[in-house]
């Protein structure tokens, strides 16, 4: 009996096997092309399926978000107007001294300033010079520095009379001091946010066809001097007399390049998020780079002091226009550079279907006009192996997988996308298996539902 069981069960490994040579070719063939076409499935060889699972990148890798920012407060940007005007170097005086300047028996001259700000003045032109004085006939220098204009109309008076060259009684007796024209800053303002128009040439040519060519469409760079006078001479009023404030297309922030460093016990200007090469041009000869911003989130103390935003002559005031911020797609989703919002998060469901993208479609592309538009639910399952490619503040690059059935659910896992990543979709090894399968692997039933003597019907089902 024991020989026997052993004989039966190696005549049935042999039928297994085969003992025939052409069925051991079969299933060798079989087995190579098997090997073969796993070795081609994108699933199995996929190089940057081994990421790291998106609940495990750290907090720094992960893109921070561009919503939630707003306007700061304008009056920010603007000094606080004074109670009184206060002289210094570079302002100009109207003074008139009857006798002394000018004709007692003429008029005194009277100035109409073109600024629709500023009062006539009366008198002859008197600059302060670069320490606070004003030279004036017989008395020399005269310190106004740092008083209003009346108390430099007294002092004026004071001089003539401690010099006993007018008399000591002031009636019928004429000194008048007056502001001809203020201080001014002069101050650089180099924008690039502006547009270009764009121009267009047309070619009518055969009726039906033409051409047409566009010429525009780029960013033009502007640079304008303005000339700010004394306590308008901050960042607010340099940007509304240039434009007004930055648009979308442009950085909202203001950056201020400035000759000289600040005394040791002043306060550190924030100099993050400026280039090597901005650094570089701005403390060449020890210059600083003042970084002002126009949005902030909400709560947060504003990180502006008022010597920031007080310009002097010598200061470059720029505006910078955004650079596109691009992501990449690939693998099962359309081949293609997508540009993202400046002020929307978009995450990587968005970015999926912004690239027009499969989602939950059974992988077929919208946009894939020759072939199948809708597949069928059973053995078309939805790709869900996302791979996103980033890279790294050290230089280097980071590949982070999302699952994009556990993204549409949690949107913890719903990550964001940042400028430069690398999205490429594909099949996860459970997928990709179903999809072969079932696209190789086919049922026929066959069957009859009318059975007569004078007619029959027959019918057929294949699936999947």
């Amino acid at each position: 009996m024991q020989n026997q069981s052993t004989q039966t069960r190696a005549r049935c490994a042999r039928d297994l096997t085969g003992s025939d040579p052409l069925r051991r070719s079969l299933l060798s063939l079989v087995a190579i092309v098997g090997l073969f076409q796993l070795a081609g499935c994108a699933a199995v060889t996929n190089p940057v399926a081994n990421g790291v699972p998106v609940h495990m990148v750290p907090d720094e890798l992960l893109a921070p978000s561009k919503e939630g920012f707003e306007p700061i407060d304008l009056t920010l940007l603007r000094q606080q107007p004074p109670v009184e005007y206060l002289l210094a170097a570079g302002d100009t005086l109207g003074i008139y001294v009857e006798g002394i300047l000018g004709d007692p028996e003429s008029p005194p001259p009277v100035s109409v300033p073109d600024v629709p700000d500023l009062s006539p003045s009366i008198g002859y032109p008197f600059p302060i010079r670069s320490d606070g004085t004003v030279s004036l006939p017989f008395i020399g220098a005269v310190d106004v520095a740092g008083l209003s204009i009346e108390g430099a109309e007294r002092k004026v008076i004071d001089a003539y009379l401690q010099k006993r060259i007018v008399p000591q009684e002031e009636e019928g007796y004429r000194i008048i001091v007056t502001l001809q024209r203020p201080r001014y800053e002069r101050i650089l303002v180099v924008r690039d946010d502006g547009t270009q128009s764009s121009v267009s040439f047309s070619n009518a040519g055969l009726v039906g066809f033409g051409s047409e060519t566009t010429i525009s469409d780029g960013r033009s760079a502007t640079g304008q001097v303005v000339e700010l006078p004394a306590y308008e001479n901050d960042v607010l009023n340099a940007l509304a007399r240039t434009g007004g404030l930055p648009g979308p297309t442009a950085k909202q922030e203001v950056l201020i390049y400035r000759k000289g460093r600040r005394e040791q016990n002043d306060e550190p200007t924030d100099l993050q998020s400026k280039s090597a090469a901005d650094l570089e041009r701005a403390l060449r000869g020890g210059g600083e780079v003042i970084r002002v911003p126009l949005v902030m989130r909400p709560g947060l103390p504003p990180a502006i002091s008022r010597d920031d935003i007080i310009l002097k002559t010598g200061d470059i005031v720029t505006i910078r226009a955004r650079e596109p911020e691009l992501y990449y797609t690939g693998g099962l989703i359309p081949a293609r550079e997508t540009q993202l919002p400046y002020d929307r998060d978009v995450s990587v469901v968005k970015a999926l279907l912004m690239a027009q993208g499969p989602l939950v479609n059974g992988g077929v592309s919208t946009n894939n006009l020759s072939g199948s538009i809708v597949a069928s639910g059973l053995g078309a399952p939805s790709p869900s192996l996302l791979s996103v490619i980033r890279k790294t503040p050290s230089g280097s690059q980071i590949v982070i997988r999302v699952d994009l059935n556990d993204a549409l659910r949690d949107p913890r896992h719903d990550i964001l996308v940042q400028a430069g990543d690398l999205l490429i979709l594909q099949e996860n090894t459970d997928e990709s298996l179903t999809r072969y399968f079932t696209s190789i692997y086919q049922m026929d039933f066959f069957f009859r539902y009318l059975n007569r003597a004078d007619a029959s019907g027959t019918g057929s089902v294949i699936l999947p």
